[in-house]
């Protein structure tokens, strides 16, 4: 065996017995904050980076954190995927479940924190926010089911709150998802699987030039950009899943997308319609499931369910030359959601049921202009960049009691106005060949207005602003190996209804109000090391303080608000990426977490552990290409268990999946690919709560129980794919 390839198998080896409190994140992109502008050329041409091609672009001399990095929009067409959200998990450490209907937004987890559907996870597709502040739902709502894989070109992300062009939502991280301007050919997708699933999908490209369109290209056209690029696609997807109550998701999703220039200067616009309605079986008592009385996959209520759309228009316009780099983006957006819920059942409403409804309606509009400056600073080479934010929503949201999806009761009915702007300054400086540094200082306020036309008196308005430092020191590279600081603070906003708010609409007895800004303070090193050639891995310690963990309680029947104390986290992450000539890929990630309150016996509970506060994650996938006309790629996901009670007398179970794709390019137009999810058929729970709850009318309230959201059994899926 050749010595290179013995240094690889033994570091894998170490890698596999290195399970124990430690973990693992990958590096980065090569861009300047906001546009891909290198920095520095004569700098950067004398970092020894290693050329390679894989699911992640993370070499040495590209990022300004060990746990920032970008996977390749190439991967995803190597990795089996059960809903579109799991793009995500190309994010190591980040997990996706569901804990209802597929047409709603996922539960996200990420360095400790469950990430509810968004909060603190800030998300943005073609620079466009896909977080909603103030939803109907939860706060930070982040729906990613319009997503389409096949057209992703590029998913970055940061992890901690250390970066300047970030602000509200990012504490935990920020996700960076990149669609295509042009595809290699026209494809026609057509999909079949167990349990009712079928999807087709029909996308293509041309070049514009002299009124004829060219053949599809994934490069851009000509040496000066010249012709226009025009994208579209339409994704049709229906299924019923695995559930008693047939899920009976339907899917319509489309865009056009039209560009033009080159990298250096060009523009895109994107225009996305997108519309859902599914049925979902929601959460359900694990005792019922255990004792048998209900089956695995059955409802207690049949008519929750929910439906959802959005309609975007966005744009963007990119500038660099010799003396900097600048980039300007808009975005247009009308969302709507209704979702019909029942977790407690018969808690609160014997006679009807306690199903509610959550609704809403909004228009978004927002934009940000990034200037960068190439120069010296104090003889060194120096980027200096100045960017401004600003988004205003305009919500109609509500909450109503419903039974069957049939309203009775209203219990809040606001239209709320909510304006953010943000404004950063950063300065990245090359101060020796070994040092640069990234200094930034990020000013942030929000205004809020709400009119109660149920409760007048919840009608007002709140403000809040914050200013957060960021720095970052970088050393290195020496032997393909570089270290990290990084430190700064950042945020989220709450739900205008826990700022505003004067009376629970409830009961009528004062509410406890929350701040507009929750702040929160993150520090990291961390290291990456391409020593090995083929295997580039990075070691990051971090810690994250909160000063609350949530705010307004929307996903709740009762709408009052539940400000949580103060929190702390810390934790390391340690992840690898192995390429072998041209065959073999393999990604190991793997993060542990250590999540508490920062003082016991808060939130009215005895104890100080953080409820579904994810400690250890694993994700293992290798994928083997290139073996004439066969593709392989497997993916096994470990969540490790994880407490439910404050006190931690409650545990939820850990989860193990695995997941397999086969690839045969029938020939060069051709190909067919068989999907296996969930290959060992191992059940398993997406996601558990400690809930109280009455199952029955007549039967007495459990106070203290666990109610589940099965994960799917094993599934297969078969797509023919034709290239046009």
């Amino acid at each position: 065996m050749p010595n290179h390839l013995r240094l690889k198998v033994c570091a894998l080896v170490i890698v596999h017995l290195g399970w124990t409190p430690s973990s693992a994140q990958t590096s980065s992109s090569a861009q300047p904050p906001e546009i891909a502008a290198s920095p520095s050329p004569s700098t950067q041409s004398e970092l020894p980076t290693m050329l390679v091609t894989g699911h992640y672009d993370t070499a040495v001399g590209t990022s300004d954190a060990a746990s920032e990095g970008v996977a390749e929009g190439s991967a995803l067409q190597d990795i089996p995927m059960l809903r579109p959200g799991e793009v995500l998990e190309t994010v190591p450490g980040l997990v996706v479940t569901q804990h209802s209907g597929d047409g709603k937004a996922n539960q996200y987890f990420l360095r400790g924190y469950n990430l509810d559907h968004g909060t603190d996870l800030a998300t943005f597709v073609d620079d466009t926010p896909v977080n909603m502040p103030t939803n109907a739902h939860g706060q930070g709502y982040s729906d990613l089911n319009f997503l389409i894989p096949e057209l992703i070109d590029q998913i970055s992300y940061r992890k901690g709150p250390y970066y300047p062009q970030y602000g509200d939502f990012a504490s935990a991280g920020a996700v960076d998802i990149r669609y295509r301007d042009a595809l290699d050919s026209n494809i026609a997708n057509i999909t079949s699987g167990t349990y009712g699933y079928y999807r087709a999908l029909f996308a293509g490209s041309c070049t514009v030039t002299e009124l004829t369109c060219a053949s599809p290209s994934g490069e851009r056209s000509g040496p000066d950009g010249s012709g226009l690029r025009v994208l579209g696609a339409v994704e049709l997807l229906e299924e019923n899943g695995p559930w008693t109550l047939p899920e009976g998701l339907r899917k319509v999703n489309g865009l056009v997308r039209l560009s033009g220039g080159t990298a250096a200067t060009g523009w895109s616009m994107d225009a996305i319609v997108y519309a859902a309605r599914w049925n979902s079986t929601d959460q359900v008592p694990l005792a019922l499931i255990e004792s048998g009385q209900l089956g695995r996959f059955s409802a207690l209520d049949p008519t929750d369910g929910g439906d959802s759309g959005r309609d975007v228009i966005s744009g963007e316009w990119h500038m660099m030359d010799d003396a900097g780099y600048a980039k300007a983006a808009f975005y247009l957006e009308h969302y709507r959601l209704q979702l019909w819920s029942d977790f407690t059942y018969f808690e609160l409403r014997p006679a009807t049921g306690d199903q509610f409804e959550q609704e809403e309606h909004r228009n978004i509009f927002g934009g940000k202009l990034v200037k960068g400056w190439n120069q010296t600073l104090l003889g060194r080479e120096s980027v200096t960049e100045v960017g401004l934010q600003i988004r205003h929503d305009n919500i109609d949201v509500g909450l109503v009691d419903t039974e069957d999806r049939r309203v009775f009761a209203t219990v809040s009915n606001e239209i709320v106005d909510e304006t953010e702007a943000g404004l950063y300054v950063q300065n990245t400086t090359f101060w020796i060949p070994w040092l640069r540094s990234l200094v930034g200082l990020r000013g942030d306020q929000i205004s809020m207005d709400a009119t109660s036309l149920s409760t007048p008196r919840n009608s007002g308005s709140a403000s809040g602003s914050k200013l957060s430092p960021k720095l970052s020191l970088i050393f290195g590279p020496w032997d393909r190996t570089e270290f990290f600081f990084d430190a700064g603070k950042g945020f989220h906003s709450n739900d205008a209804r826990g700022v505003i708010d004067r009376v629970d609409p409830t009961t009528g007895l004062p509410a406890s109000s929350v701040p507009a800004l929750v702040g929160s303070f993150g520090k990291e090193i961390g290291v990456r090391s391409e020593f090995v050639p083929g295997l580039q891995s990075s070691l990051a310690l971090w810690s994250l303080n909160s000063d609350s963990e949530l705010d307004y309680n929307a996903d709740s029947d009762i709408g009052s608000t539940s400000p949580n104390a103060a929190s702390k986290r810390h934790g390391v992450e340690w992840n690898n990426h192995l390429i072998e000539g041209k065959h073999l890929l393999v990604d190991l990630d793997l993060a542990w977490t250590h999540a508490r309150y920062a003082e016991e016996n808060q939130n009215g509970e005895l104890g100080d552990m953080i409820p579904n506060a994810v400690g250890k994650v694993g994700i293992f996938r290798v994928t083997l290409q290139n073996f004439g006309p066969w593709t392989f790629g497997l993916e096994t996901r470990y969540i490790g268990p994880y407490p439910l009670s404050q006190d931690g007398s409650l545990t939820a179970s850990s989860a193990i999946v695995t997941n397999l794709r086969l690839k045969d390019e029938i020939t060069h137009r051709v190909s067919v690919f068989l999907d296996v999810l969930n290959v060992f058929n191992r059940p398993y729970y997406d996601i558990e709560y400690e809930q109280d709850y009455r199952v029955t009318p007549s039967s007495p309230i459990v106070p203290t129980g666990i109610t589940v959201h099965p994960g799917e059994p094993r599934e297969f899926r078969v797509t023919l794919s034709v290239k046009i």
